[in-house]
């Protein structure tokens, strides 16, 4: 019913006796003009948050103050930016549009997409949009999942033009750290191929590393949040800064609703994330990306990956986190939440223990992702593994790679340090450089602003393009004490098959590579 027929209609029934049966009823015997004028009000506002419509930046666009290149941008608009639809119609190309900030103006067609009009989200207790968990490209925009990588601070310094750091989960900006770069490349389940972020990653909830993190920390999820290197907030391995083999070398949070719906989120940043609620903050770090004191998580290239899951996907990632012996602490409210379903809970319990496993666990979950487990006890070379499940498919990887290094090596290459558990790996192969956007990457195992503590790779060979977010470096040996480094310790690789993914990390990552042996 129109604003206007619903006052007419009022109009009349005002004519009528207060207790005649067409009258409207109120509490009020005979309804005020004010009062007809509010439920307009209301029924406009209704129908006007009904019919929004987003609009997704897929290209690199700017935003102009009218349907013309005649004048100067008012801004640069990047992937995957979230914009409102003012006109549903075109204007010589352009669709008019308010951007994140507020910003009025008008975008070309061709470098956006718009999306079904739909109600807007309400907003859920997890912080997100109403319904299960899920990894935020931005805030109020789900996707399957999403990976996003940063760069070191050689190739692309600071944040992305404009963008000013904040501390938005705790913390300072931290001055002291004259190297470090928040720019980073996003490809997610809605668009396969990496393209450059806006803003500084981590530190706002229009990215997807700062989104997906304010819908656990800001909301009321249950959580687990796990890293080797909590440099001491939370302390668990006494007056040390990290906890070392046979820990699992691993990082990263998983969150969960009531219903046992979640989000697992794989970080390879020391120091970050050290709390997963606001309300067991960090006592003595920043718990913003780019905010810690104690560690530059930002200098050098750094991952991040998120993933949705259902409730028996949840199951398998704890019986995977526990597999690889991950350090939490299942009595520190900072970083463990345990509720919802009491098998979940159960599985919450056995956390933070050192495993005896030496059995690989691989399981494909709800997405088609699948899910690698490495035990610790299993004294392999960690890619080389990762290759063996996937029936001896070849890799290129880019790890921290540094001292003991693994070389690069063939189908041939003799690997003593191996398990008859395991079928034979294909070639591993190291990447040391690799470039995006005409910037050459350094992707050696360096504390220097041209260094990589990323851990991805991506297939060579074979029928399947698999790209790859592990938790493992390569560091290790492939003869001689089989327990030593990376061998000796546990983590997951998280596997997706898909051409233009794989093709984009592959390019990514293409460049120089380690000697082979």
């Amino acid at each position: 019913m129109s604003c206007e027929i619903f006052l007419a209609f009022l109009e009349n029934a005002d004519r009528l006796p207060c207790n005649h049966p067409l009258r409207p009823r109120s509490t009020i015997p005979c309804a005020e003009t004010l009062v007809r004028k509010l439920v307009c009000f209301l029924l406009l506002l209704t129908a006007a948050v009904a019919s929004a419509q987003t609009v997704l930046v897929s290209r690199n666009v700017n935003l102009r103050s009218d349907a013309s290149t005649n004048n100067p941008p008012i801004e640069l608009l990047t992937p995957p930016a979230s914009l409102t639809l003012i006109e549903s119609d075109q204007t010589a190309g352009y669709y008019h549009v308010t951007a994140p900030d507020g910003k009025e103006g008008f975008v070309w067609s061709k470098n956006v997409k718009v999306q079904q009009a739909t109600a807007q989200p309400t907003s859920s207790p997890t912080g997100g949009s109403a319904g299960s968990p899920s990894p935020l490209l931005a805030k109020g925009h789900s996707v399957d999942w999403w990976f996003a990588f940063k760069f070191n601070s050689a190739s692309f310094p600071q944040c992305a033009a404009g963008a000013v750091r904040s501390c938005i989960f705790g913390g300072q900006v931290q001055n002291q750290w004259t190297n470090f770069s928040q720019q980073y490349a996003v490809a997610s389940s809605e668009s396969k191929a990496l393209q450059a972020g806006s803003r500084c990653v981590g530190d706002t909830t229009g990215d997807p590393v700062g989104a997906t993190f304010d819908e656990i920390y800001n909301g009321t999820l249950n959580f687990v949040v796990w890293n080797d290197q909590f440099y001491q907030d939370p302390a668990i391995c006494g007056n040390s800064n990290d906890c070392s083999a046979p820990w699992g070398h691993s990082k990263g949070v998983i969150a969960w609703d009531n219903s046992g719906n979640g989000i697992v989120m794989q970080v390879t940043t020391p120091d970050w994330p050290g709390a997963g609620s606001k309300l067991h903050p960090r006592a003595q770090e920043g718990n913003t990306l780019g905010c810690t004191s104690r560690d530059n998580d930002v200098e050098v290239s750094q991952h991040f990956f998120a993933l949705r899951l259902t409730k028996a996907d949840v199951v398998t990632v704890l019986k995977a986190l526990q597999n690889a012996s991950v350090v939490t602490d299942v009595h520190n409210a900072q970083i463990v939440k345990s509720g919802g379903p009491s098998d979940i809970a159960g599985l919450v319990a056995k956390l933070g223990v050192k495993s005896s496993s030496k059995a690989v666990t691989h399981d494909t979950l709800s997405t088609g992702v699948q899910l690698i487990s490495k035990p610790s006890a299993l004294h392999v070379p960690p890619w080389q593994m990762v290759s063996a499940v996937l029936d001896g498919v070849s890799l290129r990887a880019a790890t921290w790679w540094a001292s003991p290094e693994i070389p690069s090596t063939t189908s041939s290459t003799t690997i003593d340090c191996w398990d008859s558990s395991l079928n034979a790996p294909g070639a591993v192969e190291i990447a040391t450089s690799g470039s995006f956007s005409g910037s050459t990457l350094g992707l050696k195992g360096t504390a220097t602003p041209n260094g990589n503590h990323a851990k991805i790779g991506v297939s060579t060979s074979g029928t399947h393009h698999y790209a790859i977010f592990g938790d493992m470096n390569q560091q290790g040996v492939i003869t001689g004490t089989c327990s030593r480094s990376q061998n000796g310790r546990g983590g997951l690789f998280f596997v997706i098959d898909d051409v233009d993914l794989a093709s984009s990390v592959s390019s990514l990552i293409a460049g120089d590579s380690a000697p082979t042996q």
